[in-house]
């Protein structure tokens, strides 16, 4: 692959209905956010910053050498910061802009640049993301888990908390069904984005779609709009993201054990 340039930015807000000042938990140490930070420094990006609301993590980004910016508490959603970031620093349309989210210490910084990279290969796309396949029945029915369709392209088609693609005649087993149905593959979507900064923009301020609000799913105002999404795939996806105590012992766990970077 060519030499592509691209940024990450890491929305991080202090508010959280489960697990109040997240970004600023200690886990091994050292609060989340620094190590996503440093994960994110691993990428080869050519600039990664935080986009906060919250002077207490603004201060702590600064404390661990890292580079913060205050973003308006009014955003709706971390692509609403994203495009905030971009519009404040300038960056051109053409800016790949990596989205990763402050609460996704076991990510890998090396991740990052497969769908930067794939925006960078693939023109007329404004967005790129990615899936892994689906083994489980269970996964292919659970609504949290986000299913998406794509064409031979890797263009997305459709992204769904439901079944899809639906298997007629034997879907409706939901599911009790015993395995898989044959010939069919399922993918899951993995919330990793990048974006061109033009696309970032565009999509923040339009208003949400009617699909959106349906699936309560962010990328479907993007496919309203008309943007299109590039979907690779990876073989298995990454590690899994802090929303509860326990995920907090579980990230502890997987940095003691190496199968996290730790920062």
């Amino acid at each position: 692959m060519e030499r592509f340039e691209f940024c990450v930015v890491i929305p991080a807000r202090h508010g959280s209905s489960r697990l109040p000042g997240k970004p600023l938990r200690l886990i091994a140490g050292k609060p989340m956010i620094e190590h996503v930070w440093h994960n994110a420094t691993r990428s080869g990006a050519r600039e990664v910053l935080v986009a906060t609301d919250d002077e207490r993590i603004f201060d702590a980004v600064e404390r661990f050498g890292g580079r913060a910016l205050m973003t308006s508490a009014d955003h709706a959603s971390g692509t609403d910061r994203l495009a905030e970031v971009a519009s404040r620093l300038q960056w051109s349309d053409d800016t790949i802009v990596v989205n990763l989210q402050g609460d996704e210490p076991c990510i890998p910084g090396e991740l990052l640049r497969q769908p930067a990279g794939a925006l960078h290969e693939h023109p007329a796309a404004g967005i790129a993301t990615l899936a892994t396949p689906i083994r489980q029945v269970r996964d292919l029915f659970d609504e949290n888990v986000v299913k998406v369709v794509f064409d031979e392209a890797g263009m997305a088609c459709y992204f769904s908390r439901a079944p899809i693609p639906w298997v007629r005649g034997v879907s409706t087993a939901g599911p009790s069904l015993q395995s898989l149905p044959e010939g069919t593959a399922f993918s899951r979507h993995i919330g990793i984005y990048a974006y061109r900064a033009g696309t970032l923009r565009r999509v923040a301020a339009a208003p949400s779609s009617a699909i959106e609000r349906a699936e309560s799913l962010e990328q479907l105002r993007a496919l309203a709009l008309g943007i299109r999404i590039h979907v690779s795939v990876i073989e298995h996806a990454p590690g899994f993201g802090v929303d509860t105590e326990d995920d907090i012992a579980r990230v502890e766990s997987a940095l003691a054990a190496g199968r996290a970077a730790a920062g």
